[in-house]
């Protein structure tokens, strides 16, 4: 089975900026021995204008857009205490990485931290 990984906006940022631990994920993606996942709220986040980086990035991944990704993040947030909107997108992708079986790739593994404990058995690794 072919590994999946959920990226979310500074993992994006990461494989924009050519930083090597992003990279290497779309180097497996391009050799078929991985499978890049994009949630579509991370796109609109991370999207600030058009670049070649960007379309070429957005071209190895898969775009999710689902209602059930969209509720477990809510009742995730739902659960906890002292939440604000940048939460909103990082509970996608966790919600994501649940539903997929997949891990999580994040510029900033901290923001995920009090989401692992209403995603069990996700993995989260930091570019």
């Amino acid at each position: 089975m072919i590994p999946r990984y959920v990226l979310d906006t500074g993992a994006l940022i990461a494989a924009e900026r050519g930083k090597e631990r992003a990279s290497r994920f779309f180097r497996l993606a391009h050799l078929g021995r991985a499978r890049l996942v994009v949630s579509l709220p991370v796109v609109a986040e991370w999207w600030r204008g058009r670049t070649d980086a960007r379309e070429e990035i957005l071209a190895s991944t898969s775009i999710v857009t689902s209602v059930d990704v969209a509720k477990a993040a809510g009742v995730a947030l739902g659960r906890m205490r002292d939440v604000d909107a940048r939460m909103t997108i990082d509970a996608m992708v966790m919600a994501t990485a649940a539903l997929l079986g997949a891990v999580v790739i994040t510029g900033d593994a901290a923001d995920f931290v009090r989401l692992a404990a209403h995603f069990p058995g996700v993995t989260v690794l930091a570019v």
